[in-house]
């Protein structure tokens, strides 16, 4: 991956800097190393110390937690795409004997699973791996809280399971499958089970006195793919561009846009700017900007993945210390930055190919009942439907090849639309997922359900 710091402006640049210099500060940081990535590419990377001369640089390993999550849903979806799996598949199915088996797949990726949110017996995070030798003993007697696929509950122990289910599948560990598929393809050289060296230190930070305390760091065993991994600011950078554009070497960009879609809910408690969650991917609206990715924490680390694909920014903040600094936060706030002060230049239009340049007849406005939709043909092979007015129900749909398209979105996402013709092969109507859409408003010459009167439209004196 390049990296080029000219590519920002100086003034961005700087405020970049402040971000992060102001975090580290005022969230009592050790150290704190974050990456900007745009248009794919890193063009920004910046550190702050407490300790002088010693700035992290972007291959300074840090421990990431959570956003080992993300890795493991990868390797799960992969299993999907290559029809080893389905995402409704009870877990049992796969992976028997676990006493949680009637959970599905997606449930697992979602945290819907009803499983508990952590461990039975000691903070898993800080004490040895060797005390859960076996799933049971993650699990432990009563491993079900809530019911499954009735509420979002971010659960730990679930995705230890789905990190079994990888392995179960793929025979082989969950480190050396993540490695083969994930690591290597993207040339993630500086991720690890273990810390490598050069790599920070984790590092309790007293609460009222400005005092630290080491951490221990332990090996997670079992639960190492729910957030054993440490990592730098270049990797998860290159990660980034993976997860907003897709990579055929990983995931197609057609599953990352799948992983990216909310599919559960967060708890009443948990709402922050219309947060959500995807396959194993976070999502929130904050500044009103839709931001995808994770977040980790483990004693002594705090780690945020954040990325825009709208604008194009991905944001990465790694800091070694239990509590302080808000990382999320700040790595929203430096995507932010770069989106507002140096906006996204727009590819130039480009009008479709010729021999691409099909179903014109289709293009135009179009009723539902009384309600105009403009349907539009773009050069990217999708078609759109959307109001006129600018409110209500919209979708893109992606061709299927046969003469129908399927929706990519909001309401109609999945639903078919099909355009119904009539003997002479003129198109009278489309449908929708049944919803009839004609030319006029309850076109008299079209199928309408229930029929049209008659008499046609008429005013007031009509009543």
């Amino acid at each position: 991956m390049t990296t080029s710091q000219e590519e920002l402006l100086p003034t961005t640049r700087r405020a970049l800097l402040h971000r992060i210099a102001v975090a580290q500060a005022e969230g009592r940081a050790p150290s704190l190393v974050a990456a900007v990535v745009r248009d794919g590419r890193t063009v920004w990377h910046g550190s702050r110390t407490s300790v002088d001369g010693h700035g992290p640089d972007e291959n300074v390993q840090y421990r990431i937690g959570s956003i080992t999550k993300t890795f493991t849903a990868v390797l799960v979806l992969r299993l999907r795409d290559e029809g080893l799996l389905d995402l409704g598949d009870p877990l049992e199915k796969h992976l028997p004997g676990t006493g949680v088996g009637e959970a599905t797949i997606a449930e697992l990726l979602a945290h819907t699973s009803g499983l508990a949110a952590e461990t039975p017996g000691p903070w898993w995070e800080r004490s040895p791996a060797s005390l859960r030798p076996e799933l049971s003993d993650v699990l432990g007697e009563q491993p079900v809280l809530h019911p499954s696929g009735r509420r979002f509950h971010y659960s730990n122990p679930g995705y230890t399971l789905l990190g079994a289910l990888v392995e179960e599948l793929r025979g082989a560990s969950w480190e050396d499958v993540l490695r083969r598929e994930v690591l290597e393809p993207l040339g993630l050289n500086r991720t690890s089970m273990r810390p490598q060296a050069p790599h920070a230190g984790g590092w309790a930070v007293h609460p009222w006195a400005d005092v630290m305390l080491p951490e221990p760091v332990e090996d997670l065993g079992l639960m190492a793919s729910a957030g054993q991994l440490w990592s730098t600011t270049a990797d998860l950078a290159r990660f980034a561009v993976c997860l907003a554009k897709g990579d055929d070497r990983v995931l197609s960009g057609e599953t990352l846009r799948e992983m990216r879609t909310p599919a559960a809910p967060p708890e009443a408690g948990d709402v922050v700017d219309g947060a959500a969650y995807g396959l194993g991917l976070q999502i929130q609206y904050r500044d009103g900007r839709l931001l995808v990715g994770h977040g980790g924490s483990l004693p002594g680390f705090l780690a945020s993945l954040m990325l825009s694909v709208e604008d194009d920014v991905a944001a990465v903040v790694l800091a070694n210390c239990t509590s302080g600094p808000l990382v999320s936060l700040v790595a929203a706030d430096l995507v932010r930055i770069v989106a507002e002060a140096e906006p996204r230049i727009p590819e130039p239009w480009r009008p479709m190919p010729e021999n691409e340049a099909k179903d014109l007849e289709l293009a135009g406005q179009w009723y539902w009942g009384t309600h105009a939709f403009a349907l539009r043909l773009t050069a990217d092979g999708l078609v759109s439907l959307e109001p006129l007015s600018g409110k209500g129900r919209r979708s893109r749909f992606r061709a299927n090849g046969d003469g129908t398209w399927t929706g990519l979105e909001g309401y109609y996402a999945g639903e078919l639309l099909r355009a119904v013709r009539r003997p002479n092969g003129a198109v009278d109507h489309l449908d929708l997922g049944s919803f009839v859409f004609t030319r006029q408003p309850y076109d008299e010459g079209a199928a309408v359900p229930g029929g049209v009167d008659p008499d046609g439209w008429r005013g007031a004196g009509s009543f």
